[in-house]
């Protein structure tokens, strides 16, 4: 199922988000992982990519980047806030049922060649929300 686009103007990254985490959906687009929350709502929106094809220009993003999710339901506007680099099993995918966050998810380092062994992890707030549209 097709969430939307996410688009991320200054490192020029513009992809399709789909439901799923699985093979088949991460070599045609992004995954939203299916228990996390969607475009604008409450808690957190995460979405996964391979680091050397979708979200291989994240290598650029910085902290304030504009993170832009276009769905059905409107145009969701994101700031980042956060980069960091973790081991697999140091993801969280919480956030405050407040507070309204999209993470994006990659294997890190972006030149590593085979399995690499850590992720990189962006968090960006809800800055901006102009919903439309039925929900799916």
């Amino acid at each position: 199922m097709l969430i939307g686009e996410l688009i991320v103007p200054r490192v020029g990254l513009s992809v399709m988000v789909r439901e799923g985490m699985d093979s088949t959906t991460l070599r045609r687009a992004v995954g939203h992982v299916p228990s996390t929350a969607l475009p604008g709502q409450p808690g957190n929106f995460v979405v996964l990519g391979h680091r050397d094809t979708f979200f291989r220009p994240l290598r650029e993003l910085e902290k304030g980047d504009t993170v832009q999710i276009s769905t059905t339901r409107g145009r969701f506007t994101y700031s980042v806030e956060s980069i960091e680099v973790v081991e697999p099993e140091g993801i969280s995918l919480g956030a405050p049922p407040s507070e309204s966050v999209a993470t994006l998810i990659t294997c890190f380092p972006f030149n590593y060649v085979g399995t690499a062994p850590r992720r990189f992890v962006a968090r960006a707030r809800l800055r901006d929300g102009t919903p439309g549209g039925e929900p799916h």
